[in-house]
């Protein structure tokens, strides 16, 4: 998956979340940043979310360590490499 394809994704898994909550769902861009206002989850939401990727990529960024992101881009860009 490219990176547009990633953001695409992590949008729907972001709604998905938002919706089992009874929220409305939102917009997300690459340069959206996690942890705002722009996207209302927490930590433990971006956890899963992280997880899911990992699954459906079947790549783990993370595994040499913690890689710093903030926004949806950043984090699918770790996701294409």
């Amino acid at each position: 998956m490219n990176s547009d394809q990633l953001t695409r994704e992590i949008e729907r898994i972001i709604n998905e979340m938002l919706g089992n909550r009874g929220l409305e769902p939102v917009s997300v861009s690459a340069n959206s940043r996690f942890l705002s206002d722009e996207v209302p989850l927490d930590s433990l939401d971006l956890a899963v979310i992280v997880t899911e990727l990992q699954r459906i990529t079947g790549k783990d960024p993370f595994q040499a360590g913690f890689r710093n992101f903030r926004t949806v881009g950043e984090l699918a860009n770790l996701y294409a490499a």
